[in-house]
Protein backbone atom coordinates (compact mmCIF):
# COMPACT_ATOMS: atom_id res chain seq x y z
CA UNK A 1 0.00 0.00 0.00
CA UNK A 2 2.80 2.46 0.90
CA UNK A 3 4.17 1.74 -2.75
CA UNK A 4 0.97 2.51 -4.70
CA UNK A 5 0.65 5.69 -2.60
CA UNK A 6 4.14 6.79 -3.40
CA UNK A 7 3.61 5.91 -7.06
CA UNK A 8 -0.18 7.97 -7.18
CA UNK A 9 2.28 10.91 -5.72
CA UNK A 10 4.58 10.58 -8.36
CA UNK A 11 2.02 10.27 -10.84
CA UNK A 12 0.70 13.23 -10.09
CA UNK A 13 4.07 15.17 -9.51
CA UNK A 14 5.25 14.33 -12.98
CA UNK A 15 2.11 14.32 -15.02
CA UNK A 16 0.00 17.12 -14.35
CA UNK A 17 -1.91 16.52 -17.38
CA UNK A 18 -3.70 13.60 -15.95
CA UNK A 19 -5.31 15.33 -13.43
CA UNK A 20 -8.59 16.65 -14.74
CA UNK A 21 -9.03 20.19 -14.36
CA UNK A 22 -10.51 21.35 -11.02
CA UNK A 23 -14.43 22.86 -11.36
CA UNK A 24 -14.61 26.36 -12.91
CA UNK A 25 -11.21 26.23 -14.18
CA UNK A 26 -10.81 28.08 -17.76
CA UNK A 27 -10.33 25.67 -20.64
CA UNK A 28 -7.75 25.65 -23.46
CA UNK A 29 -8.48 27.06 -26.76
CA UNK A 30 -8.28 23.57 -28.05
CA UNK A 31 -10.74 22.38 -25.73
CA UNK A 32 -13.35 25.32 -26.29
CA UNK A 33 -12.86 24.71 -29.94
CA UNK A 34 -13.24 20.83 -29.98
CA UNK A 35 -14.05 19.45 -26.45
CA UNK A 36 -11.26 17.68 -26.62
CA UNK A 37 -8.33 17.68 -23.88
CA UNK A 38 -5.03 16.13 -23.68
CA UNK A 39 -4.68 14.10 -20.97
CA UNK A 40 -2.89 11.01 -22.97
CA UNK A 41 0.54 10.91 -21.03
CA UNK A 42 3.01 10.58 -24.51
CA UNK A 43 5.93 10.36 -22.39
CA UNK A 44 4.92 7.30 -20.26
CA UNK A 45 7.33 4.73 -22.11
CA UNK A 46 10.16 7.05 -21.21
CA UNK A 47 9.24 7.00 -17.91
CA UNK A 48 9.47 3.61 -17.84
CA UNK A 49 12.64 3.29 -19.59
CA UNK A 50 13.81 5.81 -16.79
CA UNK A 51 12.65 3.95 -14.12
CA UNK A 52 14.60 1.05 -15.07
CA UNK A 53 17.32 2.91 -15.63
CA UNK A 54 17.34 4.41 -12.33
CA UNK A 55 16.98 0.83 -10.27
CA UNK A 56 19.73 -0.14 -12.69
CA UNK A 57 22.24 2.42 -11.21
CA UNK A 58 20.72 2.19 -7.86
CA UNK A 59 21.28 -1.54 -7.64
CA UNK A 60 24.98 -1.01 -9.08
CA UNK A 61 26.51 1.75 -7.02
CA UNK A 62 24.45 -0.17 -3.87
CA UNK A 63 26.38 -3.25 -4.79
CA UNK A 64 29.10 -2.27 -5.88
CA UNK A 65 29.73 1.25 -5.53
CA UNK A 66 28.32 1.22 -1.57
CA UNK A 67 29.18 -2.67 -1.04
CA UNK A 68 25.84 -3.15 0.28
CA UNK A 69 24.13 -6.30 0.52
CA UNK A 70 21.03 -7.02 -1.89
CA UNK A 71 18.58 -6.80 0.50
CA UNK A 72 19.79 -3.50 1.73
CA UNK A 73 19.82 -1.85 -1.69
CA UNK A 74 16.44 -3.11 -2.17
CA UNK A 75 15.21 -1.80 0.88
CA UNK A 76 16.94 1.68 1.15
CA UNK A 77 18.48 2.82 -2.21
CA UNK A 78 15.38 0.63 -4.09
CA UNK A 79 12.80 3.01 -1.43
CA UNK A 80 13.18 5.88 -3.77
CA UNK A 81 11.53 3.89 -6.48
CA UNK A 82 6.94 3.49 -6.68
CA UNK A 83 7.62 -0.38 -7.88
CA UNK A 84 10.97 -1.51 -8.52
CA UNK A 85 11.75 -4.38 -11.12
CA UNK A 86 11.98 -7.75 -8.58
CA UNK A 87 12.22 -8.12 -4.65
CA UNK A 88 15.53 -9.49 -3.75
CA UNK A 89 14.98 -13.20 -3.42
CA UNK A 90 14.61 -12.40 -7.78
CA UNK A 91 12.79 -10.96 -10.18
CA UNK A 92 13.21 -9.46 -14.26
CA UNK A 93 16.71 -8.36 -13.59
CA UNK A 94 20.42 -10.02 -14.11
CA UNK A 95 23.60 -9.23 -11.89
CA UNK A 96 26.98 -9.88 -13.26
CA UNK A 97 28.82 -9.63 -10.42
CA UNK A 98 32.03 -10.53 -12.55
CA UNK A 99 31.34 -8.05 -14.52
CA UNK A 100 29.87 -6.11 -11.27
CA UNK A 101 26.97 -4.91 -13.72
CA UNK A 102 23.10 -5.44 -13.80
CA UNK A 103 20.63 -5.56 -16.07
CA UNK A 104 16.70 -4.50 -15.53
CA UNK A 105 13.56 -5.96 -17.10
CA UNK A 106 13.46 -7.28 -20.26
CA UNK A 107 9.82 -7.07 -22.46
CA UNK A 108 9.09 -6.15 -26.21
CA UNK A 109 7.66 -2.78 -24.93
CA UNK A 110 10.56 -1.19 -22.54
CA UNK A 111 13.95 -1.74 -23.63
CA UNK A 112 16.35 -3.22 -20.89
CA UNK A 113 18.54 -1.10 -19.04
CA UNK A 114 22.07 -1.92 -17.82
CA UNK A 115 24.36 -0.04 -15.03
CA UNK A 116 28.35 -1.21 -15.20
CA UNK A 117 30.64 -0.28 -12.41
CA UNK A 118 33.87 1.38 -13.96
CA UNK A 119 37.05 1.80 -11.33
CA UNK A 120 37.65 5.34 -10.31
CA UNK A 121 34.25 6.15 -11.52
CA UNK A 122 31.27 3.94 -9.98
CA UNK A 123 28.69 2.68 -12.17
CA UNK A 124 27.94 4.33 -15.60
CA UNK A 125 24.23 3.82 -17.07
CA UNK A 126 24.25 2.34 -20.69
CA UNK A 127 22.16 3.12 -23.55
CA UNK A 128 19.41 1.06 -24.05
CA UNK A 129 21.00 -0.55 -27.63
CA UNK A 130 24.15 -1.55 -25.55
CA UNK A 131 24.97 -4.83 -23.72
CA UNK A 132 27.65 -6.06 -21.65
CA UNK A 133 29.82 -7.09 -24.44
CA UNK A 134 30.02 -2.72 -24.31
CA UNK A 135 31.30 -2.54 -20.72
CA UNK A 136 35.02 -2.46 -22.42
CA UNK A 137 34.21 0.63 -24.12
CA UNK A 138 33.14 2.85 -21.02
CA UNK A 139 35.38 5.26 -19.72
CA UNK A 140 37.81 4.29 -16.40
CA UNK A 141 39.79 6.46 -14.54
CA UNK A 142 43.38 4.59 -14.29
CA UNK A 143 45.19 6.74 -11.11
CA UNK A 144 46.48 5.09 -8.18
CA UNK A 145 45.10 5.66 -4.64
CA UNK A 146 45.90 8.26 -2.52
CA UNK A 147 49.24 6.79 -1.07
CA UNK A 148 49.12 6.27 2.97
CA UNK A 149 46.84 4.10 5.75
CA UNK A 150 44.06 6.54 6.40
CA UNK A 151 43.62 4.68 9.81
CA UNK A 152 46.93 5.53 10.61
CA UNK A 153 46.65 9.68 9.16
CA UNK A 154 45.29 11.82 11.92
CA UNK A 155 42.10 13.62 10.99
CA UNK A 156 40.91 14.95 9.04
CA UNK A 157 43.44 13.94 6.64
CA UNK A 158 42.91 10.44 7.67
CA UNK A 159 40.32 8.98 9.62
CA UNK A 160 42.85 8.76 12.93
CA UNK A 161 40.53 10.11 15.42
CA UNK A 162 41.21 8.72 18.72
CA UNK A 163 38.25 8.28 21.05
CA UNK A 164 35.29 11.05 19.82
CA UNK A 165 34.10 13.60 22.86
CA UNK A 166 31.87 16.01 23.31
CA UNK A 167 34.38 18.93 24.20
CA UNK A 168 34.15 21.49 27.59
CA UNK A 169 31.71 23.84 27.58
CA UNK A 170 29.38 22.22 25.23
CA UNK A 171 25.96 20.45 26.31
CA UNK A 172 26.67 17.12 25.92
CA UNK A 173 23.16 16.29 26.47
CA UNK A 174 21.59 18.46 24.16
CA UNK A 175 24.10 17.15 21.38
CA UNK A 176 22.79 13.98 21.69
CA UNK A 177 19.30 15.39 21.82
CA UNK A 178 20.36 16.52 18.33
CA UNK A 179 21.21 13.22 17.22
CA UNK A 180 18.33 11.97 18.27
CA UNK A 181 16.10 14.71 16.34
CA UNK A 182 17.70 13.83 13.31
CA UNK A 183 17.29 9.77 13.41
CA UNK A 184 14.18 9.21 15.28
CA UNK A 185 11.69 10.66 12.72
CA UNK A 186 8.15 11.02 12.96
CA UNK A 187 7.56 11.12 9.11
CA UNK A 188 8.32 7.25 7.79
CA UNK A 189 9.89 8.25 4.56
CA UNK A 190 12.94 10.05 6.62
CA UNK A 191 15.74 7.63 6.63
CA UNK A 192 18.65 9.33 8.22
CA UNK A 193 22.04 7.30 7.28
CA UNK A 194 24.59 9.05 9.38
CA UNK A 195 25.14 12.32 11.03
CA UNK A 196 28.56 13.76 11.71
CA UNK A 197 29.35 16.93 13.55
CA UNK A 198 32.87 18.48 13.20
CA UNK A 199 33.60 21.71 15.64
CA UNK A 200 36.75 23.70 15.74
CA UNK A 201 37.86 20.76 13.14
CA UNK A 202 37.10 18.02 15.90
CA UNK A 203 34.78 15.47 15.23
CA UNK A 204 32.60 15.93 18.11
CA UNK A 205 29.58 13.63 17.74
CA UNK A 206 29.53 10.26 14.62
CA UNK A 207 26.62 8.16 14.64
CA UNK A 208 24.99 6.07 11.90
CA UNK A 209 22.30 4.28 10.93
CA UNK A 210 22.57 -0.34 11.34
CA UNK A 211 24.39 -1.25 8.58
CA UNK A 212 26.47 1.98 7.79
CA UNK A 213 29.66 3.00 9.09
CA UNK A 214 31.80 5.52 8.19
CA UNK A 215 33.21 3.80 4.92
CA UNK A 216 29.69 3.37 3.37
CA UNK A 217 29.20 5.32 0.05
CA UNK A 218 26.07 6.24 -0.58
CA UNK A 219 24.90 8.81 -3.75
CA UNK A 220 25.40 12.73 -3.01
CA UNK A 221 22.58 13.71 -5.69
CA UNK A 222 22.47 17.48 -6.21
CA UNK A 223 25.18 18.07 -2.97
CA UNK A 224 27.88 17.14 -6.15
CA UNK A 225 27.04 20.78 -7.70
CA UNK A 226 28.75 21.89 -4.49
CA UNK A 227 31.78 19.88 -5.20
CA UNK A 228 31.14 21.23 -8.83
CA UNK A 229 31.13 24.57 -8.57
CA UNK A 230 34.22 23.69 -6.30
CA UNK A 231 36.41 22.67 -8.91
CA UNK A 232 35.06 25.21 -11.38
CA UNK A 233 36.27 28.00 -8.62
CA UNK A 234 39.71 26.66 -8.75
CA UNK A 235 39.81 27.17 -12.75
CA UNK A 236 38.26 30.74 -12.15
CA UNK A 237 41.15 31.21 -9.83
CA UNK A 238 43.65 30.36 -12.43
CA UNK A 239 42.24 32.94 -14.80
CA UNK A 240 41.17 29.67 -17.01
CA UNK A 241 37.68 30.57 -16.32
CA UNK A 242 35.76 33.63 -16.22
CA UNK A 243 32.35 34.35 -14.21
CA UNK A 244 31.20 37.06 -16.77
CA UNK A 245 32.92 35.94 -20.10
CA UNK A 246 30.98 33.86 -22.49
CA UNK A 247 31.12 30.21 -22.71
CA UNK A 248 33.22 28.72 -24.19
CA UNK A 249 30.94 26.43 -26.24
CA UNK A 250 28.65 26.45 -29.10
CA UNK A 251 24.94 26.13 -28.82
CA UNK A 252 23.16 23.54 -30.89
CA UNK A 253 21.08 23.90 -33.08
CA UNK A 254 23.71 26.09 -34.70
CA UNK A 255 21.61 29.70 -35.18
CA UNK A 256 21.36 31.54 -38.37
CA UNK A 257 22.68 35.06 -37.29
CA UNK A 258 23.47 36.03 -33.42
CA UNK A 259 22.56 33.61 -30.75
CA UNK A 260 20.93 35.35 -28.32
CA UNK A 261 21.76 32.39 -25.55
CA UNK A 262 25.54 33.44 -25.93
CA UNK A 263 25.00 36.69 -23.74
CA UNK A 264 24.72 33.63 -20.77
CA UNK A 265 27.23 33.55 -18.73
CA UNK A 266 29.20 30.86 -16.24
CA UNK A 267 27.50 33.35 -13.69
CA UNK A 268 24.54 33.01 -15.47
CA UNK A 269 24.44 28.99 -14.71
CA UNK A 270 25.76 29.12 -11.53
CA UNK A 271 23.41 31.19 -9.77
CA UNK A 272 20.85 28.96 -11.88
CA UNK A 273 19.75 31.95 -14.18
CA UNK A 274 20.77 31.16 -17.68
CA UNK A 275 17.16 32.00 -18.92
CA UNK A 276 17.13 28.48 -20.88
CA UNK A 277 14.07 26.64 -21.15
CA UNK A 278 12.93 24.64 -18.11
CA UNK A 279 12.87 20.79 -18.17
CA UNK A 280 13.35 19.43 -14.87
CA UNK A 281 10.89 21.55 -13.20
CA UNK A 282 7.91 21.15 -15.76
CA UNK A 283 7.05 17.50 -14.59
CA UNK A 284 9.56 15.96 -17.33
CA UNK A 285 12.79 15.70 -15.13
CA UNK A 286 11.74 12.11 -15.37
CA UNK A 287 10.65 11.48 -19.02
CA UNK A 288 13.11 13.48 -20.57
CA UNK A 289 15.76 16.29 -20.07
CA UNK A 290 18.76 15.23 -17.77
CA UNK A 291 16.59 12.51 -16.73
CA UNK A 292 17.73 10.83 -20.25
CA UNK A 293 21.53 11.55 -19.17
CA UNK A 294 21.00 10.27 -15.69
CA UNK A 295 19.27 7.02 -16.52
CA UNK A 296 19.30 6.71 -20.14
CA UNK A 297 22.70 7.00 -21.37
CA UNK A 298 21.86 9.90 -23.34
CA UNK A 299 25.10 12.31 -23.60
CA UNK A 300 24.31 15.24 -20.31
CA UNK A 301 25.67 17.77 -22.76
CA UNK A 302 24.49 17.86 -25.91
CA UNK A 303 20.81 18.17 -25.23
CA UNK A 304 21.63 20.63 -22.61
CA UNK A 305 23.38 23.60 -25.46
CA UNK A 306 19.81 22.47 -27.33
CA UNK A 307 17.80 24.26 -24.92
CA UNK A 308 16.02 27.48 -26.02
CA UNK A 309 16.23 31.37 -24.63
CA UNK A 310 13.22 31.93 -23.04
CA UNK A 311 13.95 35.06 -20.81
CA UNK A 312 16.52 37.09 -20.36
CA UNK A 313 19.92 35.52 -18.86
CA UNK A 314 20.31 36.58 -15.15
CA UNK A 315 16.20 37.45 -14.31
CA UNK A 316 14.78 34.61 -13.28
CA UNK A 317 15.59 31.95 -10.91
CA UNK A 318 14.86 28.07 -12.06
CA UNK A 319 16.78 24.84 -10.10
CA UNK A 320 17.97 23.35 -13.41
CA UNK A 321 20.25 20.50 -13.85
CA UNK A 322 21.26 21.56 -17.29
CA UNK A 323 22.51 24.96 -15.73
CA UNK A 324 24.97 22.99 -13.49
CA UNK A 325 26.16 20.60 -16.53
CA UNK A 326 26.91 23.50 -19.21
CA UNK A 327 28.83 25.07 -16.27
CA UNK A 328 30.84 21.59 -15.96
CA UNK A 329 31.06 21.10 -19.69
CA UNK A 330 33.02 24.69 -19.94
CA UNK A 331 35.03 23.64 -17.31
CA UNK A 332 36.04 20.36 -19.51
CA UNK A 333 36.76 22.33 -22.17
CA UNK A 334 39.17 24.97 -20.74
CA UNK A 335 40.83 21.82 -19.86
CA UNK A 336 41.18 20.28 -22.92
CA UNK A 337 42.85 17.02 -22.55
CA UNK A 338 40.55 13.82 -21.89
CA UNK A 339 42.51 12.29 -19.42
CA UNK A 340 43.45 15.30 -17.13
CA UNK A 341 39.98 16.25 -16.95
CA UNK A 342 39.20 12.95 -15.77
CA UNK A 343 42.27 13.00 -13.39
CA UNK A 344 41.59 16.80 -12.14
CA UNK A 345 38.87 16.34 -9.73
CA UNK A 346 41.12 14.12 -7.80
CA UNK A 347 44.72 15.96 -8.29
CA UNK A 348 42.86 19.26 -7.66
CA UNK A 349 40.66 18.20 -5.14
CA UNK A 350 39.66 15.17 -3.92
CA UNK A 351 43.24 13.95 -3.08
CA UNK A 352 44.55 17.28 -1.59
CA UNK A 353 42.06 17.02 1.36
CA UNK A 354 41.59 13.20 1.60
CA UNK A 355 38.95 12.57 0.41
CA UNK A 356 39.82 9.02 -0.54
CA UNK A 357 35.97 7.46 -0.30
CA UNK A 358 34.71 9.78 -3.28
CA UNK A 359 33.91 9.10 -6.81
CA UNK A 360 32.99 11.21 -9.32
CA UNK A 361 30.95 9.37 -12.13
CA UNK A 362 30.48 10.03 -15.76
CA UNK A 363 28.14 9.55 -18.40
CA UNK A 364 29.37 6.94 -21.09
CA UNK A 365 30.89 9.77 -23.01
CA UNK A 366 33.32 10.53 -20.52
CA UNK A 367 31.74 14.06 -18.65
CA UNK A 368 30.96 14.44 -15.14
CA UNK A 369 27.75 14.45 -14.67
CA UNK A 370 28.38 16.66 -11.57
CA UNK A 371 24.68 17.55 -11.26
CA UNK A 372 23.89 14.88 -8.76
CA UNK A 373 26.30 11.89 -9.69
CA UNK A 374 28.79 11.75 -6.73
CA UNK A 375 29.01 8.94 -4.48
CA UNK A 376 31.25 9.51 -1.04
CA UNK A 377 30.89 8.75 2.90
CA UNK A 378 29.56 11.24 5.33
CA UNK A 379 33.31 12.06 6.86
CA UNK A 380 34.81 12.48 3.30
CA UNK A 381 31.49 15.13 3.25
CA UNK A 382 32.80 16.54 6.02
CA UNK A 383 36.37 17.13 4.92
CA UNK A 384 34.64 18.92 1.98
CA UNK A 385 32.83 21.13 4.21
CA UNK A 386 35.96 21.74 6.37
CA UNK A 387 37.70 23.27 3.57
CA UNK A 388 34.97 26.11 3.64
CA UNK A 389 35.31 26.35 6.72
CA UNK A 390 38.57 27.04 6.81
CA UNK A 391 38.69 29.65 4.09
CA UNK A 392 39.41 27.40 1.47
CA UNK A 393 42.78 26.43 2.66
CA UNK A 394 43.87 23.02 3.37
CA UNK A 395 47.38 22.23 5.37
CA UNK A 396 48.67 25.71 4.45
CA UNK A 397 47.85 25.04 0.68
CA UNK A 398 45.39 27.49 -0.58
CA UNK A 399 43.04 25.44 -2.68
CA UNK A 400 39.76 28.03 -3.49
CA UNK A 401 40.34 31.76 -2.88
CA UNK A 402 38.06 34.30 0.04
CA UNK A 403 36.32 35.46 -2.97
CA UNK A 404 34.58 32.43 -4.93
CA UNK A 405 33.41 31.56 -0.95
CA UNK A 406 32.20 34.98 -0.97
CA UNK A 407 30.31 34.13 -4.25
CA UNK A 408 28.76 30.97 -3.93
CA UNK A 409 27.91 31.85 -0.54
CA UNK A 410 25.90 35.93 -2.10
CA UNK A 411 22.38 35.51 -2.96
CA UNK A 412 21.67 35.01 -6.73
CA UNK A 413 20.31 38.20 -7.88
CA UNK A 414 17.12 37.16 -8.96
CA UNK A 415 16.41 35.13 -6.14
CA UNK A 416 15.82 38.13 -4.55
CA UNK A 417 11.97 37.65 -4.30
CA UNK A 418 12.26 34.15 -3.35
CA UNK A 419 14.18 35.13 0.49
CA UNK A 420 17.93 35.00 -1.06
CA UNK A 421 17.93 31.23 -0.51
CA UNK A 422 20.26 30.65 -3.32
CA UNK A 423 24.19 31.77 -4.05
CA UNK A 424 26.34 29.82 -6.23
CA UNK A 425 25.38 26.02 -6.48
CA UNK A 426 25.11 26.42 -2.33
CA UNK A 427 21.72 27.30 -0.37
CA UNK A 428 21.56 29.94 2.02
CA UNK A 429 19.71 30.56 4.78
CA UNK A 430 16.39 32.19 3.45
CA UNK A 431 14.82 35.66 4.63
CA UNK A 432 12.11 34.58 6.55
CA UNK A 433 13.98 31.89 9.06
CA UNK A 434 15.51 33.30 11.76
CA UNK A 435 16.51 30.86 14.39
CA UNK A 436 19.99 29.89 12.36
CA UNK A 437 22.62 32.50 11.97
CA UNK A 438 22.79 34.24 8.75
CA UNK A 439 25.91 33.23 8.23
CA UNK A 440 25.59 29.51 7.36
CA UNK A 441 24.86 28.23 4.27
CA UNK A 442 24.83 24.21 2.86
CA UNK A 443 24.95 21.85 0.32
CA UNK A 444 21.60 20.05 -0.46
CA UNK A 445 21.01 16.81 -2.35
CA UNK A 446 17.61 14.52 -3.43
CA UNK A 447 16.99 12.33 -0.40
CA UNK A 448 18.86 14.28 2.14
CA UNK A 449 22.21 15.14 1.54
CA UNK A 450 23.27 18.33 3.66
CA UNK A 451 26.64 19.51 4.14
CA UNK A 452 25.90 22.84 6.44
CA UNK A 453 28.60 25.03 7.09
CA UNK A 454 28.13 27.63 9.62
CA UNK A 455 31.28 29.81 10.20
CA UNK A 456 30.34 32.12 13.27
CA UNK A 457 29.92 28.47 15.30
CA UNK A 458 33.53 26.80 13.50
CA UNK A 459 30.85 24.15 12.69
CA UNK A 460 29.87 21.74 10.25
CA UNK A 461 27.29 19.29 10.00
CA UNK A 462 26.60 16.02 7.70
CA UNK A 463 23.27 14.46 7.48
CA UNK A 464 23.37 11.40 5.06
CA UNK A 465 19.92 10.20 4.38
CA UNK A 466 17.96 7.68 1.78
CA UNK A 467 14.61 9.77 2.35
CA UNK A 468 12.33 8.50 -0.50
CA UNK A 469 7.92 9.89 -0.86
CA UNK A 470 7.15 12.95 0.61
CA UNK A 471 10.90 13.84 2.12
CA UNK A 472 11.09 16.81 3.94
CA UNK A 473 14.42 16.52 6.18
CA UNK A 474 14.67 20.32 7.31
CA UNK A 475 18.47 21.27 7.43
CA UNK A 476 17.81 24.03 8.79
CA UNK A 477 15.85 23.08 12.05
CA UNK A 478 18.49 19.99 12.32
CA UNK A 479 21.31 22.88 12.38
CA UNK A 480 19.27 24.55 14.85
CA UNK A 481 18.83 21.41 16.99
CA UNK A 482 22.64 21.03 17.04
CA UNK A 483 23.41 24.58 18.14
CA UNK A 484 21.80 24.23 21.08
CA UNK A 485 24.46 22.54 22.45
CA UNK A 486 26.60 25.66 22.49
CA UNK A 487 23.64 28.26 24.00
CA UNK A 488 25.72 27.31 27.28
CA UNK A 489 29.11 28.33 25.71
CA UNK A 490 27.70 31.28 23.96
CA UNK A 491 25.99 32.70 27.57
CA UNK A 492 29.59 32.28 29.42
CA UNK A 493 30.95 34.78 26.54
Amino acid sequence: MKRLTVALIALAIVSPSLTPPAAGQQRSAAEDATGQQERYDYWKFNREMISRGQQAIFMCNGLFTSNRTLEQAFAQELAFLPEPVGTPEGGDYVIDWDRRAVAIGDDQYVPTMRAAFREGIGCIILAPDQTFDDLDGLPELELPPLQGDPASIVWPDGDMTGEISVPSGIDAAALQAASDWAFQRESEYQDTLSLLIVHDGRIIHERYAPGVDMRTRTRTWSTAKSIGVTLIGMLVDQGSLDLDAPLPFDWLPEARGDDPRRSITLRHLLNMSSGLEVIDNSGLEYAIGSGMSYWAGASSVAHARSQGLIREPGTNWDYENYDTLLAVYAMKLVIGDEKEYLEFPRRALLDKIGMRNTLLSTDRFGDFILSSQVYTNARDLARFGLLYMNGGVWNGERLISEAWIDFVRTPAPATAERGNMYGGQFWLVPDNIDYVPKDAYSTAGNRGQYVVIVPSHDLVIVRRGLDWGRQGFNRWEMTREVLKAFETTEAGH
